[in-house]
């Protein structure tokens, strides 16, 4: 009989000493007592280290591409192999895959990039009901704390490409969009794979908020829907030798 696993960072906890509520969810518990800025001020710097096992972990990647998706796509799905031919036409053009780390959409890009021969990187994150990296994740940091973990996936890529996918894949996607939109990243082309899922979402945009003014055309045309898996890699490869040659010396 396996022993459920719970990941908590670098930890591994089994049996009675798996938690019953998560690192993030202790943090942001508003209910919880102060008494630990006097007795617990280790906090800090445990999120300092996660930031630092980070950075130390992905500083030498290389061109990167983040990948997501939902945990749920099943490996019968079409999302799938597009997940694994996506993983796979990355590395071709150069990249390592980023995921999350998990199963579904993460782990087909990940089995993609690695059968490839590329760089397959998983960043897992301490949650109730997924334990441990997917088998396809040859350089794997797992995170406490969500907002740490996120800040990897945009510091050490180049683009997202984002499959079907649930709250999580939308937190992700519209965070990106947001760092893209006010200029806290430059160059950082946002490619949506699978015209069917997401062009009621982008119609939503338009018809909704583009209508109450509450965001731009310009806004809006951040995100590029594609169905081919090579058109996604493409349009980010482009953005890459745009970036390049601007800052080519005159």
């Amino acid at each position: 009989m396996t022993t459920p696993e719970y990941r908590k960072g670098a930890t591994t906890l089994r049996g009675k000493r798996v938690p019953g509520t998560t690192t993030d969810a202790r943090l942001l518990d508003n209910a919880e007592s102060a008494d630990w800025l006097h007795t617990d001020p280790w906090r800090v710097l445990r999120i300092q280290s996660e930031f630092v096992e980070g950075f130390g972990a992905l500083a030498e990647l290389g061109p990167a591409v983040s990948v997501f998706g939902s945990a749920r796509t099943p490996a019968d799905s079409p999302y799938y192999a597009l997940g694994e031919e996506v993983g796979r036409l990355l590395v071709e053009a150069g990249y390592a895959v980023i995921t999350g780390g998990g199963p579904g959409a993460m782990e087909a890009a990940n089995k993609g990039a690695m059968e490839a021969g590329g760089t397959s990187v998983g960043l897992g994150i301490e949650l109730p009901f997924e334990a441990g990296l997917n088998p396809y994740v040859d350089l794997g940091v797992n995170f406490r704390y969500f907002f740490a973990r996120k800040t990897m996936f945009v510091k050490y890529a180049e683009g997202y490409v984002v499959l079907p996918g649930g709250f999580g894949t939308l937190d992700e996607l519209f965070e990106a969009i947001t760092l893209v939109q006010t200029q806290k990243v430059t160059s950082f082309p946002v490619v949506l794979l699978g015209r069917e899922f997401w062009t009621p979402m982008v119609d939503w945009l338009r018809g909704t908020l583009l209508t109450h003014k509450m965001v731009s055309e310009q806004d809006v045309d951040l995100l590029h829907v594609v169905d081919d898996p090579r058109e996604a890699v493409d349009l980010i490869a482009t953005a890459r030798q745009e970036r390049m040659e601007a800052q080519r010396p005159e």
